[in-house]
């Protein structure tokens, strides 16, 4: 596209070019003849291109003030009038100069209070053990675990609203952009990695929660673990829960926002089936809550993740459960025909009574010689109930798994989440606040999603491709069924609910840094081998088990096209809803990631 500008010249000022339109713009240094001067307007017609930024111009000025500017979304070409040609690079996301960043951290100073100071939650970016340390603490997978020091430029771990709000304000009017992250397990590292300048918004140390028993509500900040969120439900109570996931260190922000699921979701639901109401710091810094955000964006955020606002906490409805559960774990190798009771489960794990949740995880592990492997079917089961009920059950609807009376264990809701966190028994609940500031693991996750069973020929092929990882994989089938069919599609974003049997979570985690691109390729193949036995057209996935492979945009770039290829496998028909909030709430697609929901008007 070619458009004609006009120039008017005035000594030394700087500026830069806007999109499109009439623009006061704000160039740097153009030298004409050994002077220097400022562009006090610019008329630019026609560039829609979605060009957000020119980058600074030295040139020499001809007598001629006429210019042509061949603009695309990737590259200006400048033609002044009997001179050569200049090419000027551009991108969406302009590289962050230093005054930009100094006026972004004068800005965080300038939008906080003294009663609540902030220079003690900035971290900037350098190799001191300070910075290192807080980058490090929360970032759980180690294939992340060295921080990009040229894009990233500080970590704020925001102690208070006016932090977060700071941080968002102060962030957009500098061109900088963030990166929400509370627990720092998100599996490709998008709460805390960019190619692109960035800060790390960091919101572990808001994590209070508050326990209403009368009403048998919660409200839990985004930086709380769901530790200490089940530890402070069961101070206030020995017969409420909360249905959500079975990793005590995972953040409630990001856990809840992405539709987290666990063990009782047969019974409840996914998380975010019980949040009425929620506070959200949205593009603008302003604080909103259900009534005052709308119930379109409280729609958005109950599973559609942090395309936004920032959320700052949840309130949460509790669930009743009995003072007695049930729980057990029974191992069948391949050699115990773990291949025959798996393809049973498949067949009633979805049919037994909402009170009962039976995940099988079929794992590589030693053989009963030396260097021999073999795949161990783990079969980890949860009853609200006694044990002479779900041994009725189980004698009736699963007798293949042989489950023996003395394999089962009660215990009270709390206790549950210690054994599914793999605690020995007799472990205090306090091991359940603990916040390990170390890991040494790497690893990587996919998902899919079944609608029917997988033949034991299918089961067999994985068996075979797992054998070919050189570290420690599984696969995790987690039932669906129960409450999870009888709940809409559109009742929040999380939109995988009836006709699915199961969901499967594939990690391998290795220790060596050099299996990395081993392991990665490994994983690929696993997928392609499960592809004739999973859910087609589109090839659903789990948005909180984040896969980069199945569709990405770049970290400073939202391409609509692009988007729809992971939004729809993890949105399905509520992407169409989920973009048009988007368009509503955040028209400038502040919010953004490598996989975040691109802002359109669908009409």
């Amino acid at each position: 596209m070619t458009l004609g500008i006009i120039l008017v010249l005035r000594p030394l000022q700087l500026f830069g070019v806007g999109a499109f339109g009439l623009l006061i713009p704000r160039l740097s240094s153009l030298f004409a003849f050994g002077w220097l001067f400022r562009i006090v307007s610019l008329l630019v017609i026609g560039c829609n291109d979605g060009v957000e930024e020119l980058m600074p111009l030295v040139f020499f000025v001809n007598a001629l003030w006429k210019l042509e500017i061949t603009c695309s979304s990737a590259v200006f070409s400048l033609q002044i009038t009997g001179m050569s040609w200049l090419c000027i690079s551009t991108k969406s996301e302009a590289p962050v100069t230093k005054p930009k960043f100094e006026n972004f951290i004068e800005c965080l100073g300038n939008r906080t209070s003294p009663a609540n100071p902030i220079t003690d939650a900035i971290f900037i970016a350098n190799n001191t053990t300070t910075f290192l340390s807080s980058y490090e603490s929360y970032t759980k997978n180690k294939r992340f675990s060295s921080p990009n020091l040229k894009k990233l430029l500080a970590i704020v771990a925001a102690k208070h609203v006016s932090h977060v709000q700071a941080t968002v304000v102060c962030a957009k009017s500098s061109g900088i952009q963030i990166r929400i992250r509370s627990g720092g397990h998100d599996n490709e590292g998008s709460s805390y990695m960019s190619s692109v300048p960035f800060v790390i918004l960091d919101m572990h140390n808001l994590r209070s929660i508050s326990v209403d028993l009368s009403s048998k509500k919660a409200w839990v900040e985004a930086g709380a673990t769901l530790g200490e969120l089940y530890v402070k439900i069961n101070e206030a109570s020995q017969t409420l829960a909360f249905p959500a996931g079975v990793c005590p260190t995972v953040g409630a922000g990001g856990h809840i926002s992405g539709g987290g699921f666990g063990n009782l979701m047969r019974k409840f639901g996914v998380t975010v089936d019980h949040v009425i109401d929620a506070k959200l710091i949205d593009v603008n810094g302003k604080l909103l809550n259900r009534t005052t955000m709308g119930e379109d964006l409280f729609w958005a955020i109950r599973g559609g993740g942090s395309s936004f606002g920032v959320i700052l906490s949840w309130k949460i409805n509790l669930v009743e459960v009995p003072k007695i559960l049930t729980v057990f774990r029974v191992n069948k190798t391949l050699e115990q025909g773990g291949t025959d009771v798996l393809y049973k489960w498949q067949l009633v794990a979805n049919k037994f009574p909402d009170s009962l949740f039976i995940t099988a995880w079929p794992r590589t592990v030693s053989g009963t010689k030396p260097g021999e492997r073999t795949i161990a079917v783990v079969f980890y089961a949860q009853f609200l109930g006694p044990t002479d009920k779900l041994m009725e059950i189980m004698n009736n609807s699963f007798p293949e798994l042989g489950l023996r009376r003395e394999e089962c264990h009660e215990m009270s809701w709390l206790n549950t989440t210690l054994f599914w966190a793999n605690f020995p028994a007799g472990t205090p609940k306090s091991v359940l606040l603990d916040r390990p500031m170390t890991n040494s693991i790497s690893f990587k996750s996919k998902s899919d999603f079944v609608k029917k069973p997988i033949p034991k020929e299918g089961l067999e092929k994985l068996w075979k491709t797992m054998f070919k990882f050189n570290n420690s994989v599984s696969l995790q089938f987690n039932p669906y069924g129960g409450v999870m069919d009888r709940i809409p599609a559109t009742a929040t974003a999380f939109p995988h609910r009836k006709g699915n049997l199961f969901k499967i979570q594939y990690s391998t985690m290795w220790l060596d840094a050099n299996a990395t691109e081993s392991s990665l390729a490994m994983m690929k193949e696993l997928f392609e081998v499960a592809e004739p036995y999973v859910s087609s057209n589109p090839r659903e996935a789990f948005f909180n088990f984040r896969d980069i492979d199945i569709g990405s945009n770049p970290s400073g770039e939202t391409n609509v096209g692009k988007a729809k290829i992971y939004g729809y496998k993890y949105f399905l028909g509520n992407l169409k809803r989920l973009m048009q909030v988007k368009a509503k709430y955040d028209p400038e697609n502040f919010f953004k990631n490598e996989q975040s929901i691109p802002p359109v008007r669908v009409m």
